[in-house]
């Protein structure tokens, strides 16, 4: 019994690479480097808003001498945009809101995730 329901439990686990519908990948300055958009995610808009918020962190780290930022999500209407810092970037991706609970475990994968091999993804356009 246990051993089928850990095959279910098992079987309906989302894979997270699976819900992005959008990445893009920032320096350390906040500026956008490249960005992979997929048909959903054509209307690049959601890039500028990550830039914005990327300035609008760093302003607030410098002026009241914040700890260093690790992440940050922005909740659209049906998207979260996650966040995160790497040693020489930020890596921004779009997942749908409806198919993902963001948690610690989401964070830490996306951390991880390595947007670049969303070019090889025929759901994506580099630019």
């Amino acid at each position: 019994m246990i051993c089928s329901l850990f095959s279910l439990v098992k079987t309906f686990r989302v894979s997270y690479s699976d819900q992005v519908f959008g990445a893009a990948i920032f320096d350390l300055n906040g500026l956008p480097r490249e960005y992979f958009v997929s048909a959903e995610s054509a209307d690049i808009s959601w890039v500028q808003t990550i830039f914005q918020a990327l300035g609008l962190q760093a302003l607030l780290s410098s002026a009241f001498q914040l700890a260093d930022f690790r992440h940050a999500i922005i909740d659209g209407a049906h998207f979260h945009a996650i966040i995160v810092r790497r040693p020489d970037c930020h890596v921004a991706l779009l997942i749908h809101q409806n198919e993902v609970i963001l948690s610690e475990e989401v964070i830490q994968w996306a951390i991880n995730f390595d947007p670049t091999t969303l070019s090889s993804d025929p759901r994506f356009m580099s630019s």
